[in-house]
């Protein structure tokens, strides 16, 4: 899956764009994502040094998934390129309540360090959420959710979603627009 920029956005107008495609898959135990990203020099940021900071800052992945054992929340998972973790739970924007590093600790992250070519940065992630994260013991059904890439404090900041978001500026906590994971 190819993510792509809402053009109408003012931040992605006049910029060249981040290369972003996700592969997923859901087994009863995980919902895994692999990202693989190749973006401009100045779209590339990595300066959070931890989990649960500021990692929409930097050079990030995200997942956004609708809980499945409580459908009026969702989770986002947002992982920098260096594997740092924001995880949080929440109705919306507002309120979200992170989630504790034990937690987080359970989800597996494997990359490719950044490697820098010309003028482009190269690196990837995989990610694994185990569905215990969620209070269940197992997946059912395929998730609602969203697949999101951004950098707000990079040189050039971008935002990219693998479903369209139809609002006036970037926000990736509009569960309205997830769709189907499958």
């Amino acid at each position: 899956m190819l993510l792509k920029p809402n053009m109408k956005w003012l931040a992605n107008q006049g910029i060249i764009h981040p290369m972003v495609t996700a592969e997923f898959s859901q087994t009863p135990n995980a919902f895994i994502v692999k990202f693989t990203v190749e973006e401009p020099v100045d779209c590339y940021r990595a300066a959070v040094q931890e989990d649960n900071g500021r990692s929409w800052e930097d050079s990030c992945v995200e997942i956004f998934l609708q809980n499945p054992a409580n459908p009026a929340e969702y989770f986002n998972f947002e992982t920098t390129s260096r594997g740092f973790v924001l995880a949080a739970r929440g109705t919306g924007r507002e309120n979200r309540q992170t989630l504790p590093l034990d937690m987080i600790a359970k989800i597996r992250r494997t990359g490719t360090a950044p490697s820098i070519q010309d003028d482009s940065v190269f690196w990837s992630m995989s990610i694994e959420i185990p569905a215990d994260l969620f209070g269940i013991k197992k997946f059912e059904a395929p998730l609602r959710g969203n697949l999101y890439k951004c950098a707000d404090l990079a040189n050039t900041p971008h935002y990219l979603s693998a479903f369209p978001i139809e609002t006036e500026k970037p926000d990736f906590h509009r569960p309205e627009f997830f769709q189907i994971l499958e």
